[in-house]
């Protein structure tokens, strides 16, 4: 009923949220309603302060005010730009630097090791969002993959 209404209404904005289920856990589920002054559910809170139940939520949607109050989930293709700029060179691979958890990681790490380099790295096996999505972006389907500069050099054939 009311809380998937707003929950459609939350994924229909693109808006990022987690969930609890009241009816896991009555102690919670009455605490709730006294700590917030608000008999019912479901219960929507930015940054731990209670906007409302439902009827709060449809006005701010019609009143246009609901996309400034809650902060949207940022967009993968958003995120990846920000990652593979986040140094001038930047590889993503399966481990870190000090771990590698494969031969063609641990093969081109030796290589930017030895050119002394500085460069930062990203585990794609911490993240199987931006793991998945960055094979799209890149079209690239394999790891390590090279960034200088935002742009991919390729992997480790093409980095020998």
């Amino acid at each position: 009923g009311f809380s998937k209404q707003m929950v459609e209404i939350l994924n229909k904005h693109g808006i990022s949220f987690s969930s609890f289920d009241i009816f896991s856990d009555e102690e919670v589920r009455q605490g709730l309603k006294t700590y917030s002054n608000w008999p019912t559910y479901p219960q929507l809170y930015v940054a731990g302060e209670l906007i409302g139940g439902l009827d709060i939520i449809k006005e701010l949607e019609a009143s246009g005010e609901l996309d400034t109050v809650c902060p949207k989930a940022q967009k993968l293709e958003d995120r990846l730009k920000v990652l593979i700029n986040k140094a001038p060179v930047m590889l993503f691979m399966k481990g870190s630097k000090q771990v590698a958890k494969c031969g063609f990681s641990k093969q081109i790490i030796e290589i930017l090791n030895n050119t002394g380099v500085d460069y930062e790295t990203f585990d794609i096996l911490e993240d199987e969002e931006v793991r998945q999505g960055l094979k799209t972006y890149s079209n690239w389907p394999t790891y390590p993959q090279l960034y200088v500069k935002g742009e991919l050099v390729g992997g480790l054939d093409i980095v020998k």
